[in-house]
């Protein structure tokens, strides 16, 4: 069964969060919504999110810093603002934070639909072209499950391919186990966490034949994968 896409609103007036809702259901969406900003961030870490709505005014957190958050987590997922906020500088505002649509209220459904599709098909191109890494001495194809050098070609599992991308997306960046967790698993736990690790030590060991390469672990904090020249 194939999961359905899952997008996040966060909207503090409750009927307009309900007709949104409604209207995303009916296409076949599955959609979660918060009615804070706080409220959206934790929902946004805690589950693989694929397209996130948000309001402009928002309690506690307004939906910039919000917009902000997000890109510091995740630099592909699509923003949109729905917001009454329709002056130019308000959607000035809105595309530094992140955004990558802006809707005024009132909106009409059928619109913001097609405006969400739009996104979500670019995207998903977007990283479905995006799909190979030069790793040292190997090459990997993470549509395929494909890691492969001169010597040897290995077929990976989905998950092992999934958290390979991650650090390759990353490249001598630090990426937070919390990140790695909820993007890959869904859920940061304990048991999730254990299980991260023994897909960490298999991938060193698919890599270990190129010494340049190494998944160095941040104590605490995550992984950084590098190729030293």
């Amino acid at each position: 069964m194939l999961e359905k896409t899952l997008i996040l609103i966060v909207e503090d007036n409750p009927a307009e969060a309900t007709m949104v809702t409604d209207a995303l259901e009916a296409q076949g969406y599955e959609v979660h919504a918060a009615n804070d900003g706080q409220e959206g961030m934790e929902q946004f870490k805690n589950q693989p999110i694929d397209l996130v709505i948000l309001d402009v005014m928002l309690p506690k957190e307004d939906g910039y810093e919000i917009a902000k958050k997000i890109r510091a987590i995740d630099n592909d997922i699509p923003i949109i603002f729905l917001t009454s906020k329709n002056m130019k500088d308000d959607q000035v505002s809105g595309f530094n934070a992140g955004g990558d649509d802006y809707v005024a209220k009132p909106f009409d459904n059928e619109l913001l639909l097609l405006r969400i599709n739009a996104l979500l098909k670019r995207t998903t191109k977007s990283r479905e072209d995006d799909c190979t890494y030069k790793i040292g001495n190997f090459n990997f194809d993470c549509k395929n499950l494909e890691l492969k050098s001169s010597a040897e070609k290995r077929r990976m599992t989905k998950r092992e391919a999934d958290v390979l991308q991650m650090l390759c997306e990353n490249m001598n960046e630090i990426v937070k186990r919390e990140e790695m967790l909820t993007k890959i698993w869904g859920e940061n736990d304990y048991f999730n966490g254990r299980s991260l690790d023994v897909f960490i030590t298999k991938l060193r060991k698919y890599l270990k034949t190129d010494e340049k390469i190494k998944i160095e672990n941040i104590h605490g904090v995550g992984f950084v994968l590098s190729v030293n020249a």
